[in-house]
């Protein structure tokens, strides 16, 4: 539902713990938002004009903690995502509160990942 769509803007609330990915689908050229709910943390990368989804999938916080652990190192003392004291404390936080790891994947332009409980795929006029 979502592959070759073109991104034409993300939105990030930090106080509702939200992303929405602006989309269009380049078939039929109606409006797609990808929302992605109970955020914890996010990267993105390549952020360009005409980026087209490539995938997006969704894995465990065991993933996303072996892929990140460099990433992770450098924001813990920020409170980066959150509040912990080792690696595996962390990751026992994450998966105890249901997080689950999403990674975007692009065939050109913006790519990234979002640590987040929930992604919801809403056609432009349907209800959340």
């Amino acid at each position: 539902m979502i592959h070759d769509n073109v991104i034409l803007s993300y939105t990030v609330d930090l106080q509702l713990d939200r992303i929405v990915i602006h989309t269009r689908d380049e078939s039929t050229l109606k409006e797609v938002d990808i929302v992605l709910k109970d955020v914890c943390c996010h990267y993105f990368e390549h952020q360009v004009k005409g980026s087209i989804i490539l995938a997006m999938t969704v894995s465990n916080i065991s993933s996303f903690i072996a892929g990140n652990i460099e990433i992770l190192r450098n924001g813990k003392d920020h409170g980066w995502p959150t509040v912990y004291e080792s690696i595996d404390e962390l990751e026992k936080k994450l998966t105890e509160g249901g997080y689950k790891y999403f990674n975007l994947y692009s065939s050109y332009g913006m790519s990234g990942w979002i640590v987040a409980k929930d992604l919801e795929v809403v056609k432009k006029g349907e209800e959340e």
